[in-house]
């Protein structure tokens, strides 16, 4: 029964706050924009554009237009479960709530691992959001083309499964890496500057080299996108990059690294004293 009160606990500290909706609102707001932009205007130029008319395709040859498109809910709009997942806990250290936490519930292992159940669920819900978001407007913009939406296919439905699992991983590792990093304002620019700029561009730079395109596909972002099937990202690398992950592998990744960061928050600052 403890760890149920803890996880009640979790989700009374998330849902009484505004951060988890106003997250949620420009996290369906973003993608969905980036989504049925992006999908306009491949549509236009695969169906009668510059490009079109040019003989060439605005996508590399074998890609699918509409994974690419549906697959930005989770290649650009991850960074809001892992922000979500970081700020439930770095919020409690800056504001002292873990203070009374760990006086109810004084195991505090328990109180970690409530914390990333819950986060893995809010962050799922997360995935829903973003998943409708992208393959709504993208798939409105591509059916205002007459291009193929591909949602009576099986294999968009599980990628979005998928993604939505991509989503519940990334909200684990903010909670990993606000256990590891409880300084809110510290954990904020690390998450900004890797999944906005140094992760991309470790990821174009390696590319350009069969070796290091193999081992970059183990850095976070590749890795969800392996999970997920598809990736914006994918339209910038050069050809000849190095094969993606299995999707289960890439799971598997994600998955180990919000481990990895969550024991090592535990055994540093979530074991000392808050007060």
């Amino acid at each position: 029964m403890t760890f149920t009160r803890a996880l009640s606990a979790e989700f009374l500290k998330l849902f009484s706050t505004r951060l988890w909706w106003i997250l949620a609102l420009v996290l369906f707001l973003y993608v969905g924009v980036m989504a049925g932009g992006l999908g306009a205007l491949f549509g236009w130029a695969a169906s009668g554009g510059d490009a079109s008319a040019a003989g060439v395709s605005p996508l590399p040859p074998g890609m699918n237009l509409h994974a690419v498109i549906y697959s930005m809910a989770s290649s650009i709009g991850y960074v809001f479960p892992v922000l979500l997942g970081a700020f439930a806990v770095t919020g409690e250290f800056r504001h002292q709530t873990l203070t009374p936490t760990f006086l109810a519930t004084p195991r505090r292992g328990i109180v970690l691992g409530a914390k990333v159940v819950a986060m893995l669920l809010v962050g799922a819900l997360f995935g829903v959001i973003a998943w409708a978001s992208t393959v709504g407007l993208g798939a409105a913009a591509l059916g205002a083309f007459n291009l193929d939406t591909a949602l009576d296919s099986s294999d968009t439905w599980a990628m979005v499964g998928r993604g939505v699992l991509a989503m519940a991983l990334w909200a684990a590792v903010g909670v990993g890496l606000g256990a590891l990093v409880p300084s809110q304002v510290a954990a904020l620019i690390i998450v900004i500057a890797f999944t906005q700029f140094l992760e991309p561009v470790l990821r174009l730079v390696s590319s350009f080299n069969e070796v290091t395109a193999n081992i970059a596909r183990f850095l976070p972002g590749a890795a969800s996108d392996s999970l997920v099937g598809a990736s914006f990202y994918s339209v910038a690398m050069p050809g000849g990059s190095a094969e993606t992950l299995f999707w289960w592998q890439g799971g598997l990744v994600l998955l180990a690294i919000a481990i990895v960061t969550t024991v090592a928050g535990y055994f540093t600052s979530w074991r000392r004293d808050v007060t």
